[in-house]
């Protein structure tokens, strides 16, 4: 068992992030987190929620396509991603084109990504 000393933060941590693929099979990304206290995460969604407001207030959504509102979430849950993450295990590189490529083609591994993240700062598990 590994002895507890307060204050040791980790920079990160790595989970694996399973997910169900289109054609019926599981995919899985190892996703390296950057590590945040609880109280760091509730301030952290804060500014998210408020960051979301402001662009809620710049364009209303009922003056938007489908196709912009699709592209619009795929933009901020890129833009969450790179905020809690800093790495993952698949062959391209971890950059926004590649977060916001995820985002628009798996959007349910992007989702999984965000609540496994949520689940590991706000309850402490390991999630899946």
């Amino acid at each position: 068992m590994a002895k507890i000393k307060l204050g040791a933060r980790p920079k990160s941590f790595k989970r694996t992030v399973k997910f169900p693929m289109l054609e019926g099979g599981e995919g899985a990304i190892e996703v390296s987190f950057k590590y945040r206290t609880r109280s760091e995460f509730g301030a952290f969604l804060d500014e998210v929620m408020a960051a979301g407001k402001a662009r809620a207030q710049e364009q209303p959504s009922e003056d938007l396509s489908v196709e912009e509102l699709h592209k619009r979430t795929a933009a901020a849950n890129t833009d969450y991603i790179l905020q809690i993450a800093d790495g993952w295990n698949l062959d391209e590189e971890f950059s926004h084109a590649n977060v916001l490529q995820l985002c628009d083609e798996l959007p349910g591994a992007a989702n999984a990504v965000m609540e496994i993240y949520r689940v590991a700062i706000n309850e402490g598990r390991l999630g899946n």
